[in-house]
C-alpha cells in the first residue's frame, strides 16, 4: 500500500481566475477557517505538551503526555478530513497506533506498551508541530482573505489558490503517513487479515471434510459391524459377508485419513524434502510434469509448506484447465530468496481473476513478502513464477519419528 497524494473529482482543480467558482469558495472557507481552528490546536499542543513534561518527574506526568499525544492524532485526523473536504487533497490515514491497550491488555500488561508507544508516536509529533508553526500562518491566512474580500476580491482567487497551496504542502508534509515504512506496516496489516482468514477457511475445510467423508465412513463401519454382530450366530454367513464389507469400508476410511493429513502437511514434506514431496504432487498429475530442484538446503518449515501447496495447487489448475500436454516445475533459490516456476504448453488466457484460485494464491504469498507473477498469452504458453523469502530452517528437536 503507498500513499495516495491526489485531488478529488480525478482532477485537479480548475486553474484561478476572475471567478468564484465552488472550488474557489471552498478554499476562501478554509483560509477563513485557519485562524479560530489553528489557535485552538495551538493552545492545545502549547498546554498539553508542556504540561507533560514538567510533570514527567512525577507518576501522571508521562500517561499525561501520552494521553495529550493520542489527542493530537486526533487533530491530525480532523485536518486531514478538513483538507479532503476543501481543499481536495487525499491523504492516506496513518496505520494505528501500536500497543494500543484492548479487552485483553487492559491491566498493568497493556499499560506500558500503550505508554511508550504513544510517546514515541511520530504521527503524533508531527503533528504537534504542525499546530505549533501554523497559528502565524492561520493569522496571516485569515487576515488577508477577510481583507481580499473587501478591498481587492477581483484577484482574490488567485491569492487564494497561492495562499491554500502552502495549506497543501504542509498537510502533505506533516500530517501524510511518516514514510515507506508507515505504508509498510498498513500492508503488513492487512496481509495479517488475509494469513488469518485463510487459516480460518482452512481449519473449516478440514472440519468439514472430517465430518463427511471419515466421520461418516467410520459411523457407517461401526453400524455395520453391529448389524454383523448380531447375525454372527443366526447367520454367519451373511454375517461373514458384512464384515467382508466393512473391511473394505476401513480401507476407504484409512486413506481418506491419508488424504486429508497430506492436505494439512505430507509426511512426506516433513521428511524429505521439497524434492520428493514435489515429485509426489507431479506423479499424481494428469499431464506429464518434469520437476528439477536446485537446493542446498531445506527452507524454513513454514515456506517449505507454502511453496508445497502453491505448487500443489498450480498442477491441479493444469489438470483441470489447461489443456496442457506437458508441464514442468523448477525451483531454486537465489540469495534470501525461494523461486518457483511453473510452465505449462497449454491454451493460455488464465488470469488473476480467471476463478482458478489465482488471486487467492497471490494474496497467500503477498502475505508473507512473497510475488506472484503470472504470465498466460492466449494461445500459452502459461508460465507462474513465485517468490518466496528464504528463511533457513531451525534444527528439529525431539524423538525422531518412527
Amino acid at each position: 500500500m503507498t500513499a495516495r497524494n491526489s485531488l478529488f473529482d480525478d482532477e485537479r482543480p480548475p486553474p484561478p481566475r476572475f471567478a468564484f467558482d465552488r472550488h474557489t469558495w471552498k478554499e476562501i472557507a478554509h483560509l477563513l477557517a485557519n485562524l479560530p481552528l489553528s489557535l485552538a490546536g495551538f493552545v492545545y499542543v502549547v498546554f498539553v505538551v508542556p504540561t507533560g513534561v514538567l510533570l514527567s518527574v512525577t507518576v501522571i506526568g508521562l500517561p499525561w503526555l501520552a494521553a495529550g499525544l493520542s489527542g493530537a492524532r486526533l487533530l491530525g485526523k480532523a485536518e486531514r478530513a478538513r483538507a479532503r473536504a476543501l481543499l481536495g487533497v487525499r491523504i492516506d490515514e496513518p496505520s494505528p497506533l501500536r500497543g494500543r491497550r484492548g479487552r485483553r491488555a487492559r491491566g498493568a500488561e497493556g499499560f506500558f506498551p500503550w505508554l511508550w508507544s504513544g510517546l514515541k508516536d511520530p504521527v503524533a509529533w508531527r503533528t504537534v508541530l504542525y499546530e505549533f508553526i501554523r497559528l502565524p500562518w492561520g493569522i496571516l491566512t485569515f487576515t488577508i482573505t477577510t481583507v481580499g474580500l473587501f478591498v481587492f476580491w477581483p484577484v482574490l482567487p488567485f491569492v487564494a489558490r497561492g495562499l491554500t497551496n502552502v495549506d497543501r504542502a504542509l498537510v502533505r508534509g506533516l500530517l501524510s503517513p511518516s514514510d515507506e515504512l508507515e505504508s509498510r506496516i498498513a500492508e503488513l496489516e492487512s496481509d495479517r487479515g488475509v494469513v488469518v482468514d485463510t487459516a480460518a477457511a482452512d481449519l473449516r475445510r478440514i472440519e468439514r471434510d472430517l465430518h463427511d467423508g471419515a466421520q461418516a465412513r467410520l459411523v457407517a463401519l461401526a453400524m455395520g459391524l453391529g448389524l454383523a454382530k448380531e447375525k454372527l450366530l443366526d447367520d454367519p454367513e451373511t454375517a461373514a459377508s458384512m464384515v467382508d464389507e466393512a473391511h473394505g469400508e476401513v480401507k476407504l476410511a484409512l486413506q481418506e485419513l491419508r488424504d486429508l493429513a497430506r492436505g494439512i502437511h505430507p509426511a512426506v514434506l516433513t521428511d524429505r524434502g521439497l524434492d520428493a514431496a514435489l515429485s509426489s504432487i507431479a506423479s499424481r498429475c494428469t499431464v506429464p510434469v518434469k520437476v528439477e530442484v536446485e537446493l542446498e538446503g531445506r527452507p524454513a518449515a513454514a515456506i517449505e509448506g507454502i511453496a508445497y501447496f502453491t505448487v500443489s495447487e498450480l498442477l491441479q489448475n493444469v489438470s483441470k484447465h489447461s489443456g496442457a500436454s506437458t508441464a514442468s516445475v523448477e525451483v531454486w533459490r537465489a540469495k534470501d530468496r525461494l523461486l518457483i516456476q511453473i510452465e505449462d504448453d497449454g491454451r493460455g488466457g488464465a488470469r488473476l481473476d480467471g476463478g482458478t484460485g489465482m488471486a487467492g494464491l497471490a494474496e497467500r504469498l503477498g502475505a508473507v513478502d512473497g510475488l506472484f507473477v503470472l504470465d498466460s498469452p492466449v494461445g500459452g504458453p502459461t508460465i507462474v513464477t513465485a517468490e518466496l523469502p528464504w528463511r533457513e530452517r531451525e534444527p528439529e528437536c525431539g524423538p525422531a519419528r518412527e
